[in-house]
């Protein structure tokens, strides 16, 4: 019954753009801070982007700062992560999650402090 759907991966050059999207369905993520994570092959997974339950908080991991915007429509109950100018080095499969509405509070964007997830979508940059 409660859900979330990612979407929007796919094959991209480098230097170009994707939009993914994180839909939720069974519950409302306006009462959650979320998170957008990537975990690439044989890598750990890390926190990219999160955002708090009122969008006036965000993080970035340092890699993607000035490249990544992250925001959210409650209305529509989604979240979605703008990636611009991407890189070789972005490619991973990107996951959202929800997690308690403070956790930018402390600067909190880990894997560890998210609790639902959904089912990731693949983002490859190559040329």
């Amino acid at each position: 019954q409660l859900q979330l759907v990612e979407s929007g991966g796919g094959l991209v050059q480098p230097g170009g753009s994707l939009r993914l999207s994180c839909a939720a369905s069974g519950f409302t993520l306006g009462y959650h801070t979320i998170g957008w994570f990537r975990q690439a092959p044989g890598k750990e997974r890390e926190g990219v982007s999160c955002i708090g339950d009122s969008g006036s908080r965000t993080y970035y991991v340092d890699s993607v700062k000035g490249r990544f915007t992250i925001s959210r429509d409650n209305a529509k109950n989604t979240v979605y992560l703008q990636m611009n100018s991407l890189k070789p080095e972005d490619t991973a499969v990107y996951y959202c999650a929800t997690g308690r509405s403070g956790l930018l509070l402390f600067n909190l964007c880990n894997p560890g402090f998210f609790e639902s997830w959904g089912q990731g979508t693949q983002v490859t940059v190559s040329s």
